[in-house]
């Protein structure tokens, strides 16, 4: 499985294992792997296909894995975007790489690219959102206790010592165990002692879901902003989960299931000090962007990208990055498009548009 949210997938390999899949996350990217994507899939392809694509063609040309016995797995919306023909990339990629025989499963829950072997079942789909939900958590914990605290390397160093806990407990946990490391998660955290003498310029960031959260697709660009001197907040990888979950009105099931998976993260936060910004909603996001563009804007992050920005305001954090692949049409249109809108409603809002590819 290729890299896309590091701190979220590092959890997946542990969703995947007790159901008998031996699920590998290829974590590294180097220039090597935008080589080879470029190689492989055209260069007017969007930047994250070319990354995906150039993981997965590296891993196998490394010798690490056997054709013979390895798939590749993709997720996919099903929306009308460059990212849903994804699979028709990497066969192509596969055929002219000479591993044409390695099968692709495509990860959706649209009924696109059946596959053999592999199915999503009800645990496959409890242990995933766990692994999602503490993956929000802890980017929570990471990012406000990282730029803060008065002992260097304490937040890393109960990140990691969370996280192997966290992998456990995804596998061998029980449901009630999950609930209470919410708030244990949560406590732990607030005994690291913060220097918020001199507050840090809080920045947001959102745009096309991979190079929002992949750090080689952004080009660290978190890094950047805490070397600058900012606190960077991140959205919830859940939130986009939501967004996916409203294109069907079948989903508001669903939608209220989530809602209760997420009852205790949210309470955990509300009886910290320390000010974490709060999951949102979907139901209010979506009323929030009514007024700068319709909600039929569905495509790629769609109408939830504006609505992002418009959450990150609320919360005072007026300055936003937002990331996109070079040409991403409904990044353009949900991202860059409504900026003037945005600035009209909000006049502190502080909004940079950055694009990126290969080459950038």
């Amino acid at each position: 499985c290729p890299q896309m949210a590091p701190i979220h997938f590092n959890l997946l390999e542990s969703a995947a294992r007790p159901l008998g899949y031996n699920l590998v996350v290829l974590k590294d990217c180097t220039p090597n792997t935008v080589d080879i994507g470029l190689r492989y899939v055209n260069n007017d392809a969007c930047y994250p296909a070319i990354l995906t694509t150039g993981q997965m063609i590296e891993a196998l040309q490394s010798g690490k894995f056997n054709p013979d016995k390895t798939a590749l797995i993709m997720s996919q919306t099903g929306g009308g975007c460059r990212a849903t023909n994804y699979i028709g990339f990497i066969r192509k990629a596969l055929k002219d790489a000479g591993f044409e025989k390695v099968p692709i499963v495509s990860f959706n829950i649209v009924g696109m690219e059946r596959s053999n072997g592999f199915k999503i079942t009800p645990k496959l789909i409890e242990n995933i959102l766990k692994a999602v939900i503490y993956g929000d958590i802890m980017q929570k914990m990471l990012y406000k206790n990282r730029v803060y605290e008065k002992n260097k390397g304490e937040t890393q160093a109960l990140y990691e010592l969370w996280m192997n806990r966290i992998k456990d407990l995804i596998k061998n946990g029980t449901y009630k165990q999950f609930k209470q490391s919410m708030y244990d998660i949560v406590n732990d955290f607030e005994k690291i002692e913060l220097d918020t003498s001199i507050q840090k310029p809080k920045v947001g960031i959102v745009g096309e879901i991979l190079i929002k959260y992949h750090p080689f697709g952004n080009n660290f660009v978190i890094n950047k902003l805490e070397e600058e001197g900012a606190e960077v907040v991140m959205p919830d990888f859940m939130g986009f989960i939501y967004f996916i979950c409203t294109h069907k009105i079948t989903f508001n099931t669903l939608i209220k299931l989530l809602k209760i998976l997420e009852r205790d993260y949210k309470k955990a936060l509300s009886l910290s000090k320390k000010h974490y910004m709060p999951p949102a909603d979907i139901w209010e996001l979506e009323d929030s962007v009514k007024d700068i563009l319709s909600i039929g804007n569905q495509t790629g992050e769609g109408w939830f990208l504006t609505a992002e920005m418009i959450e990150y305001i609320h919360h005072d954090v007026p300055n936003i990055i937002c990331v996109q692949p070079f040409a991403c049409l409904p990044n353009h249109v949900v991202g860059k498009g409504v900026i003037k809108s945005i600035r009209a409603k909000y006049p502190d809002a502080n909004i940079s548009p950055v694009d990126y590819d290969p080459g950038a």
